[in-house]
């Protein structure tokens, strides 16, 4: 468990004190105005599967194909999930003779405006994946010092997204500039091919693992970020990229937002409840949703997850492009991070209401409570209808406080509260949060 006290929305250089606890020294560098990449697409998160979490290299055209189409079947993309993307290894380990990228001969014998071509069909976009290093993380052909040729190459092929990696990594007195300059070098080739070519430029996803702060940074250059490192089939590793990501919401917007990772519902030992609860996270903090299940073993539980329309709709919100925030910690006093029990209370602003998550990160059931104006986006004095985004059912109106009992050991409560008018008259105490409330005589009221 990794237990520290966070002072910010930002990171610094960390200071071991007395006892373990980490202190992290913040430089004001760290909240200096981004200027945001506007290039005309991905204005929402992506949604739509990835090949790794399920095959890893074990991929194929007939397989990327099948996939498409049991998403179709499945009404996946009717809820949608619009990308088919290729993750590692479906190359050759060796450029062609003219310093090309070349498919692999066997598994994608057709080649790959074949395989585009019939993805574009069915009305899916397609991704391909590439690395800022010499070697992919598999080790097949990166594109440092090709990056112009390769991103001509995905488009030529018909890709419309691109994975970019962090492996194998040039000396620094060959590569001499420092991780945004490593990126910078493909977003640069990808602006300047939408130019010359005049097609929209191809979506580009850093994964960039967060060592190098891309919160602060990646915004400037591409799509989405990733700022953990791989996600774990487990909570464990859900906990422990929640919690990281907790500190760094205010990074997610229209232009650019906090990739949390793949989705893992359908893989190793995850409940009901902690998929639920990864769904839900990854979709309301706003990160794309990259299915990495095996479709054709698909439970109904877990495409009834994938499904959740009303969870969708605030993550593809068209007016609203921030992530949920935490409001409480709850178990551990605000500011606090722990890796294997993060924040507890979060909520944020929609298109037509407040969205609050709930998360019960003990290992038994709990009851979650909290006076609604602890959340920024509530009215003091306003009683609020409840919408249960998983029941899909209207509970009823919330005035000044909601209580919900027995949330399952690592489940969740998403819920969207909409004004409902003035709370009723006479209600004491005069205040639902009575800190520094104030008659106008000047009497403290509460408490």
């Amino acid at each position: 468990m990794v237990l520290a006290t966070w002072k910010a929305r930002g990171f610094g250089l960390p200071t071991i004190a007395s006892g373990g606890l980490i202190i992290w020294v913040i430089s004001l560098s760290q909240f200096l105005p981004v200027c945001a990449l506007q290039n005309g697409v991905a204005k929402l998160p992506i949604l739509g599967y990835n090949t790794w979490n399920a095959y890893q290299c074990n991929i194929d055209e007939d397989l990327i194909l099948n996939t498409a189409s049991l998403m179709k079947s499945l009404s996946l993309q009717d809820a949608g999930y619009s990308h088919v993307n290729l993750d590692d290894c479906y190359a050759e380990k060796n450029r062609s003779a003219e310093g090309f990228i070349v498919p692999d001969k066997i598994r994608f014998k057709s080649g790959f405006n074949s395989l585009t071509n019939k993805l574009h069909a069915m009305g899916f976009k397609a991704g391909i994946y590439s690395d800022s290093g010499w070697y992919t993380c598999a080790g097949y052909p990166g594109s440092f010092q090709n990056e112009a040729r390769d991103a001509k190459t995905f488009q030529d092929w018909g890709f419309d997204y691109l994975k970019f990696d962090n492996c194998a990594i040039p000396y620094d007195d060959i590569i001499r500039e420092g991780i945004v300059g490593k990126y910078e070098r493909m977003s640069d080739a990808i602006t300047q091919l939408a130019k010359t070519s005049g097609k929209p430029p191809i979506i580009f996803s850093l994964c960039e693992w967060g060592w190098s702060q891309v919160w602060l940074w990646g915004k400037n250059l591409g799509h989405s970020w990733r700022t953990t490192g791989d996600i774990g089939p487990d909570w464990f590793s859900l906990a422990n990229i929640i919690n990281f990501n907790s500190f760094i919401t205010s990074s997610t917007d229209f232009y650019g937002r906090n990739d949390l990772d793949m989705l893992q519902l359908g893989n190793g030992n995850l409940t009901y409840e902690e998929s639920k609860s990864h769904f839900t996270a990854w979709a309301l903090m706003k990160s794309p949703l990259f299915i990495g299940t095996n479709l054709s073993a698909i439970t109904p539980e877990t495409l009834s997850i994938l499904k959740n329309k009303e969870i969708l709709a605030i993550n593809q919100d068209p007016v609203v492009g921030t992530s949920i925030s935490p409001f409480r910690w709850g178990i551990n006093p605000d500011w606090t991070s722990n890796s294997t029990h993060p924040a507890q209370y979060w909520s944020g602003p929609s298109q037509n209401g407040t969205v609050f998550m709930l998360l019960n990160t003990l290992s038994e059931p709990s009851t979650l409570s909290f006076n609604l104006t602890e959340s920024p986006w509530i009215r003091a004095g306003r009683q609020y209808s409840v919408r249960d985004l998983w029941t899909h059912t209207s509970n009823g109106t919330a005035v000044r406080s909601l209580t919900i009992p027995n949330v399952p050991p690592h489940g969740v409560v998403a819920l969207l509260l909409q004004d409902a008018g003035n709370e009723p008259d006479g209600l004491e105490p005069k205040c639902s949060v009575w800190y520094q409330c104030t008659d106008k005589n000047g009497t403290h009221v509460g408490g």
